[in-house]
């Protein structure tokens, strides 16, 4: 098992939190992000570990990891930033590949380690309970994840119409199955550069619109559903109101951080 962990942005929501530093090395409940997710990992049994960083890249603090850059990372999204490491994807062995912005459980990680699938996608299918946390409407910063035969997913980061059309929410959690690493790269590098992705250029697509490209294409993508047990950290005022709720006892109703 690889993992890589896409830490390269800006972190601009997050400021001035991220003015001094990359935003996994933000500090939630008083330990920097990137620290609590590799904890999770070395519990997990996950010890091969890359981060691809970009913005302040020197300042990414981790031992017994390696580091790789981005160095267009003011240019590019979460996909160029993401095969910026395609070296490191080895043909045979499983790859996970998470967000660096997020925090999760212990059971996450087992849950998706566990997923039976070409591709499986972390997903949280109580994730209004988080969101209701976060802002007034949560269907409004929500994407689809629409799933067929229990947890295939056959949608997903598009802007729904309905709750309906949001069964669970995608977290920032993948795993490619070993045998199909050669072809997710591949299936990377056959796209039309030229060709726009949910009204992005191609060095800018989203890692959903990626995803989608990849279903649409036959791939067998499956949900690893969870009920809560994560956070996302996108904006400065989130961070504010988990502190908050860490310092009171209720983030643990969401995500059991120590």
């Amino acid at each position: 098992m690889k993992a890589i962990i896409l830490a390269a942005g800006q972190g601009t929501r997050l400021r001035p939190y991220t003015n001094d530093r990359p935003k996994c090395m933000v500090p939630l409940a008083g330990k920097p992000m990137l620290h609590r997710q590799l904890e999770v990992l070395r519990r997990g049994g996950v010890e091969d570990i890359t981060l691809v960083g970009g913005y302040k890249a020197d300042k990414l603090e981790a031992s017994d990891v390696s580091v790789m850059t981005n160095p267009r990372y003011d240019q590019t999204n979460m996909v160029a930033t993401l095969f910026c490491a395609a070296d490191y994807m080895q043909a045979g062995e499983d790859l996970l590949i998470s967000y660096g912005d997020i925090v999760f459980e212990d059971r996450v990680l087992k849950a998706v380690l566990d997923c039976e699938g070409e591709i499986c996608l972390g997903a949280d299918r109580e994730w209004r309970r988080l969101w209701e946390t976060r802002m007034d409407d949560p269907l409004s910063d929500a994407e689809t994840f629409k799933m067929e035969d229990g947890n295939r997913v056959v949608e997903l980061g598009k802007k729904p119409q309905s709750y309906a059309d949001a069964e669970a929410q995608y977290m920032g959690l993948i795993r490619i199955r070993g045998d199909r690493v050669a072809d997710f790269k591949a299936a990377y590098e056959a796209m039309d550069r030229d060709a726009e992705y949910d009204g992005k250029d191609f060095d800018n697509m989203y890692m959903t619109s990626f995803i989608q490209h990849l279903i649409d294409a036959g791939w067998d993508t499956r949900a690893a559903l969870v009920e809560n047990g994560w956070l996302e950290v996108d904006t400065a005022d989130e961070l504010k109101i988990y502190d908050e709720m860490a310092e009171n006892g209720r983030l643990q109703r969401f995500c059991a951080i120590s």
